[in-house]
């Protein structure tokens, strides 16, 4: 966020190596700073983003082979296996943000690497998909074997958010390729996956708040009610990007003020339920004892995304919002005003991770052992 929306990138719609290298040598100090702060962050935050996901990897293939597995994938938590496409198509994301701000001259090749991309997230969705129906093709062909009473959160939620991640990866080449096949490509993948999501995400979201009207939320579950934060943000991404390569590919047009308004009914949904979340933590006493506590739940990390996600949208309700329609003037007071509170999300947010970290496995090695809760 700080490269895309503090550096210029005026010959393409992302700022580049050679933009940021541009901006390092004659910018203002601050700018500088805030470069550096952004390389730091990005090179540290991909390695960490990698190290963990081959290590999950790595124990999920373990424990695919015990006694356990079975009974995990005949019960409500077999929905939980969408967090490895999940975190895939987080992790090609992260690996097209290195290539941009690592690699000098990428984007004079960049049209060659968007069909690995769609490939790519196809790859990923289609895992997604197989995942889905494996769950839906035995709840909906065997009666009762879900548990309604165990649906009490919005964990359930999980493959929506899968989806609708593998349908902005889509959306990139969307928006940042200009041979109108490989962005109309992009432009009906992402329209499948994000409609997919919101669908998905409509209907677990309905019959789990039924659920936890008749039996409360689950407390370590308790978390998940806010993961309609991140789904929003990724899927307000999506349609961005999409709008943007309709515009420039296909000639479309979108008045700015249709998207701050767009923006501003996406915060305003991400506002209700981040409450509503904070609401049910605290009545439950959650972050007193799974934060701060002695209580150690993986479900705590869930909490991470719902920052992350506020963190980013506000910057772009504020660019793309205020800014464009002239409600805000870019880099004034009150700019840096609505900036501080993205950035106090993401300051918090980096802080719970490494806090969490810390608690599920600290000092032993990542690559090591499964920590002990």
């Amino acid at each position: 966020m700080y490269l895309f929306f503090w550096v210029k990138h005026p010959n393409q719609p992302v700022p580049v190596f050679e933009d940021i290298a541009l901006a390092m040598s004659g910018g203002p100090l601050t700018q500088q700073i805030a470069i550096i702060a952004a390389y730091i962050g990005i090179a540290f935050f991909a390695f960490l983003n990698l190290r963990l996901l081959f290590w999950n990897i790595r124990h999920y293939r373990q424990f695919a082979t015990s006694d356990r597995f079975s009974t995990f994938r005949n019960s409500n938590a077999e929905t939980q296996l969408l967090a490895m496409p999940l975190a895939i198509a987080m992790s090609i994301n992260v690996g097209f943000i290195l290539g941009m701000v690592f690699v000098p001259g990428l984007w004079s090749i960049v049209e060659y690497l968007f069909p690995a991309a769609l490939a790519a997230f196809a790859l990923t969705g289609w895992m997604a998909f197989r995942l889905i129906g494996d769950f839906l093709g035995r709840v909906l062909t065997k009666g009762g074997v879900f548990d309604v009473t165990a649906h009490n959160s919005f964990a359930q939620l999980l493959p929506a958010f899968a989806l609708a991640m593998v349908g902005v990866g889509f959306a990139a080449p969307a928006a940042l390729s200009t041979v109108p096949l490989t962005s109309g490509i992009a432009l009906v993948g992402s329209t499948f996956f994000g409609t997919a999501a919101a669908l998905y995400a409509l209907v677990a979201a309905i019959t789990g708040f039924n659920s936890m009207l008749h039996h409360g939320t689950a407390k370590e579950a308790a978390p998940t009610l806010m993961i309609v934060v991140p789904i929003m943000t990724v899927l307000a991404i999506l349609f961005m990007r999409q709008d943007h390569g309709m515009h420039a590919t296909f000639g479309a047009h979108t008045d700015a003020i249709d998207t701050l308004v767009f923006l501003s009914r996406v915060i305003s949904i991400q506002v209700v339920f981040l409450l509503l979340g904070l609401l049910v933590l605290r009545r439950q006493g959650y972050f007193k004892e799974f934060i701060f506590g002695t209580g150690n739940s993986a479900g705590a990390y869930a909490l991470v995304c719902p920052g992350v996600a506020m963190s980013v949208i506000i910057h772009f309700w504020l660019n793309k919002g205020m800014v464009a329609n002239g409600l805000i003037e870019k880099f004034s007071a009150g700019y840096w005003a609505v900036s501080l509170i993205a950035l106090a999300f993401q300051v918090a947010m980096i802080w719970l991770v490494i806090h969490l970290n810390r608690r599920h496995f600290g000092h032993a090695d990542v690559n090591g052992s499964v920590p002990a809760e």
